[in-house]
């Protein structure tokens, strides 16, 4: 794995490539609100003989820069943009969870040329109302990501994982509250406005949709939603698993990409 750093506009973005550079396809991960690419590791290390693959920390999470808030979801876009044309990566399967799945489909929009297939994981086209979303930065403000801490892990850990791993469970909310409080208010803001419900039936790439069966962030009914408003997509439901299927069944998901991809002819 070869980590490295763009600065788009002021802002150090963190990505790293590894897999097969000759690979016709390149899997690019986008992760999720509170989290780093890290998300992506046991799903990613799959495709390892036979993927490019590229993961990248979004603006104001893991290693990349933290600018102040708010952030817009095309700043995101522009981000992910940015690291794909520096790595002349115009064969993409763009795989994004929650806020990442946004990304991905905003990024297919603006800049269709780069993207051969969606796979978009526990996401939709609108999440939440802008209510919830100031309350939620409002809360972080006051109190800090620790203070959100518990229901966020609620939403997104399955009941089974919940308690069968408090140890891994702790390890999670760790990442989560580590999080630089300006990078994820910022993405909040940015989730708060984006809203591609009139957009996405433009759509016109591959798409398979996911949800964890016990998602409390966006649950199986909004991402189904999501897949009638993209022309041909396909819904799966992962069993066992909440927001973040790529931790809690890595396996699963990666067989559900392996198949997706050889269905579609994109590998």
């Amino acid at each position: 794995m070869v980590v490295q750093g763009l600065e788009r506009n002021g802002v150090v973005l963190r990505f790293c490539e590894d897999g097969r550079r000759d690979a016709r396809s390149t899997l690019v991960f986008s992760n999720s609100l509170g989290t780093d690419m890290r998300i992506w590791m046991d799903v990613a290390r799959v495709f390892q003989e036979t993927m490019r693959i590229v993961r990248y920390d979004k603006r104001g999470h893991g290693m990349s820069d933290a600018p102040d808030a708010p952030y817009t979801l095309e700043d995101h876009v522009d981000d992910l943009d940015a690291i794909l044309e520096h790595l002349k990566v115009d064969n993409a399967i763009v795989v994004g969870g929650s806020v990442g799945g946004m990304i991905a489909q905003g990024l297919a929009l603006k800049s269709p040329h780069r993207v051969r297939g969606l796979v978009l994981c526990d996401t939709a086209a609108k999440i939440g109302t802008s209510e919830a979303w100031d309350e939620r930065i409002a809360a972080i403000r006051e109190g800090g990501l620790e203070s959100i801490a518990e229901g966020i892990m609620e939403r997104w850990f399955s009941a089974g994982f919940q308690d069968a791993c408090p140890a891994e469970l702790r390890l999670w909310s760790n990442l989560l509250v580590r999080t630089p409080v300006e990078g994820y208010v910022g993405t909040c803001a940015a989730l708060s406005a984006a809203d591609m419900r009139d957009q996405v039936g433009g759509l016109d790439v591959p798409t398979l949709c996911i949800c964890g069966d016990e998602d409390g962030a966006t649950p199986p009914e909004l991402v189904q939603e999501l897949t009638g408003m993209i022309p041909g997509a396909r819904y799966q439901e992962i069993a066992r698993a909440g927001h973040l299927p790529c931790i809690e069944q890595p396996a699963i998901l990666a067989n559900a990409i392996s198949a997706f991809i050889s269905e579609n002819g994109l590998g």
